[in-house]
């Protein structure tokens, strides 16, 4: 469910994308060549609204032309990666993804890994909120932690993925930094945020864990409350302690980045390469990452292929606990 803000954002930055060079200050040589973007989602989720934000930022600053972002929804993001891997060398295609791709390829037993792609650019990170209802007797994460650990069963958590994505990873790390056993976890997984809300609200679940920046609106006026973040720092605007502030030593991030098909030529790698330094340099970007409360993380060639390896083996290693695996 969109809040009507940001079913507005959604609206006006549906600029479509390409990777080509046009626009007074791209580069006389074409950057790259893709026509297509894929996303792993339904629209209006977390990767389609940062591939449509990218897209209008790219295209404003002249670093690219017209590009068609679709979306193809299903399995947590697997159904689009075996789609990408089917287009070897395609140099007309490129994907959004993140941690739920990762984590996906892994619950749902495919022999597919995001590694297997060619990784491209990590774009940014976005903290985790443990949200509760208003009137939730939880007034702090302590007394949260607290009624978790005297019967840890029977406190109920959802989130807006599926297993193995960023909102189950999330509290099976918090409850292992607490002290739960995490095969002793209650997670009732949602699609989407627009599912975990009414949970939350109907009292459904004991507590959330998602993203918050798309339950401002429910923030504000009190119907949500964030008991904690998951980032180093407090969230601007949000009056709510990081997991540290609060006794609990973890910090959790999801991400969101961009990979090519498998076979990718390395001249249009690194044309791709290019382009996504020049959106990460521009100043409408970095007022991009602000808006919407997201993490400058950028990361280009062997640093992102290293991260994605050692992603792949910490969701590997909690679902194996889980024996997910």
């Amino acid at each position: 469910m969109m809040t009507l803000h940001k079913a507005v954002r959604v609206i006006a930055l549906t600029v479509l994308l390409t990777l080509g060079a046009c626009g007074t200050s791209a580069p006389a040589a074409t950057l790259v060549n893709p026509t297509r973007m894929m996303v792993p989602n339904s629209p209006g989720g977390g990767y389609d609204i940062t591939a449509r934000v990218a897209a209008h930022v790219m295209e404003d600053a002249g670093i690219s032309g017209h590009m068609e972002i679709f979306n193809v929804p299903g399995e947590g993001g697997s159904v689009a990666l075996a789609r990408l891997m089917n287009e070897t060398g395609n140099r007309g295609l490129v994907m959004m993804m993140g941690l739920g791709v990762v984590g996906s390829s892994y619950a749902n037993g495919s022999r597919i890994k995001v590694s297997d792609a060619t990784p491209v650019a990590k774009l940014l990170e976005e903290p985790e909120g443990i949200l509760v209802r208003g009137d939730s007797p939880y007034q702090t994460v302590g007394d949260l932690v607290a009624a978790w650990k005297a019967s840890p069963q029977s406190v109920t958590v959802g989130g807006g993925s599926a297993i193995g994505g960023p909102d189950h990873l999330f509290p099976m790390e918090l409850a292992r930094a607490a002290g739960i056993r995490i095969t002793d976890v209650t997670y009732q997984p949602y699609s989407g945020g627009g599912e975990l809300l009414p949970a939350l609200l109907g009292s459904k679940i004991a507590f959330g864990t998602s993203g918050i920046a798309e339950y401002e609106e429910q923030i504000a006026s009190g119907q949500l409350r964030v008991l904690a973040v998951s980032s180093q720092d407090r969230q601007p605007g949000i009056s709510a302690p990081t997991l540290r502030e609060s006794g609990i030593d973890l910090a959790f991030t999801n991400w969101r980045g961009l990979m090519a098909p498998p076979g990718l030529s390395d001249s249009d790698r690194t044309r791709l390469t290019e382009a996504l330094t020049r959106l990460h340099e521009s100043p409408a970007w970095k007022q991009a990452l602000a808006d919407n409360g997201w993490e400058d993380s950028f990361t280009t060639g062997t640093d992102f292929e290293a991260f994605l390896k050692q992603q792949e083996s910490t969701v590997a290693s909690t679902l194996t606990e889980l024996n997910l695996h």
